[in-house]
C-alpha cells in the first residue's frame, strides 16, 4: 500500500452528519457519524463516531456529545482536530509515514474556513492536504465525465449544506451553496411536532421520522409512525402517531428553498450549457436527496428529468477517492 516510501493517500468526505474515508486501492474503509463526546472537566475525548452518536441527548453533566461541524464548516476547531486524528489513526493504523489527504468542502466557503480545514487535518497528522469542492467530487463519484466541454448539473444535498453546481471542463461554471439540507429538515420536523402536537422531540427522533415517513411530494398511501416525546403541557412522556401527510406539511418549505436555489442557478447558466442540462437531466447526490419525493418535486418544478445517483450517500467520498489518482499531478503543479 505504501507508495514511493510514503504513507497512504486518503480521501475524506468531512460531512456535517457523517465522515466517510476512502483509501486508494482499498475503497471506502470508514463510515462514521461526525459526533464526538468530550469530558468537559478534563477535555478528553470519551467517544467518537457511532458510539458518541448514541450518547446524543443522553449524557451526564460532565460529558458533552457534540457535532463539531455545522452547516458544512468547522464550528469547533479543537474537537474537529481530535475527531480527524481518531479517524486517520483508525484508517492508517500505526503507519510510519503520514498520509496525503484530500478533503471535500462546500463550494462557497471562505478562505478562513478553508484554512481551518487544512490546519485541522495537518494537526491531525496529514503530510499534505488538498481540497476539492463537493459538487465536483459528487459528479466524479456519480460517474459523470466532468472533463468534457458539456454541462452537467449536480445537486448534492448533505447534512449541513446543499451544493448546486453546473460543471463543464472539470470546473464549476455556476454554483451556489445553501445551508438548507438534512439537519434543516430535522429542525423543521421538531418545530412542526412542537407546534401541532405540543410535544418536544429530540433530533434523533426527528431524523427517524424523516427517514421512515418523511416526504415532500404527496404519497399514494398515507403512512404513519409512533413517536415518543415530552408533553409540553404536563411535562410527562407521551406517545403520538405522526402521518406522512403531516411530514409533507412540515418539510415542503425547506424543500422549496432547494428547488428555488436550483432555479436560480439554472437562470445564471450560459444557454449552451443549459441546453446540455435539459438533454441530460439533473443529477442528485448526498443522503439528503433520499427524502421521499424530492426528485419528483424538482422534476415537476423545473421540467427537467432528475436522476438520483447510485450509492448516493458515498458519492462524494468515491469522487474524492477517484480524484486521489491525480494527486501527483496536483503536487507537481504546486511545486511549479
Amino acid at each position: 500500500m505504501f507508495k514511493f516510501g510514503f504513507g497512504q493517500d486518503i480521501g475524506i468526505d468531512l460531512g456535517t452528519a457523517t465522515v466517510i474515508a476512502y483509501v486508494k486501492g482499498k475503497g471506502i474503509v470508514l463510515r462514521e457519524p461526525s459526533v464526538v463526546a468530550v469530558d468537559s472537566d478534563t477535555g478528553e475525548v470519551v467517544a467518537v463516531g457511532g458510539e458518541a452518536r448514541r450518547m446524543l441527548g443522553r449524557t451526564p453533566g460532565n460529558i458533552i456529545a457534540t457535532r463539531p461541524l455545522r452547516e458544512g464548516v468547522i464550528s469547533d476547531y479543537t474537537v474537529t482536530e481530535k475527531m480527524l486524528k481518531y479517524f486517520i489513526t483508525k484508517v492508517c493504523g500505526k503507519s510510519l509515514f503520514a498520509p496525503r489527504i484530500m478533503i471535500c468542502i462546500p463550494s462557497r466557503v471562505t478562505e478562513v474556513e478553508k484554512k481551518a480545514v487544512i490546519d485541522a487535518a495537518t494537526q491531525a497528522g496529514a503530510r499534505k492536504v488538498f481540497l476539492i469542492e463537493e459538487p465536483i467530487a459528487a459528479a466524479i463519484g456519480a460517474g459523470i465525465d466532468i472533463a468534457k466541454p458539456c454541462g452537467n448539473m449536480v445537486v448534492d444535498i448533505g447534512g449541513g449544506t446543499t451544493d448546486i453546481a453546473v460543471i463543464s471542463l472539470g470546473g464549476s461554471v455556476v454554483n451556489t451553496s445553501l445551508k438548507v439540507a438534512g439537519d434543516k429538515f430535522d429542525e423543521y420536523i421538531v418545530k412542526y411536532i412542537k407546534k401541532k402536537h405540543n410535544i418536544m422531540i429530540g433530533e434523533r427522533t426527528a431524523e427517524e421520522l424523516k427517514v421512515n415517513v418523511g416526504c415532500v411530494y404527496p404519497k399514494i398511501q398515507d403512512m404513519e409512525m409512533e413517536v415518543r416525546g415530552r408533553d409540553l403541557i404536563t411535562g410527562l412522556p407521551k406517545t403520538i402517531k405522526v402521518h406522512s401527510s403531516e411530514m409533507l406539511e412540515a418539510l415542503i418549505e425547506p424543500a422549496m428553498m432547494i428547488v428555488d436555489a436550483v432555479h436560480s442557478v439554472l437562470e445564471r447558466t450560459p444557454p449552451e450549457l443549459a441546453a446540455d442540462i435539459s438533454d441530460k437531466g439533473i443529477y442528485m447526490t448526498g443522503g439528503g436527496c433520499l427524502i421521499d419525493g424530492l426528485d419528483k418535486l424538482l422534476q415537476e418544478k423545473t421540467g427537467i428529468s432528475v436522476m438520483i445517483a447510485q450509492d448516493t450517500v458515498s458519492c462524494v467520498a468515491l469522487g474524492t477517492g477517484k480524484a486521489l489518482d491525480n494527486l501527483d499531478t496536483l503536487e507537481s503543479n504546486n511545486r511549479r
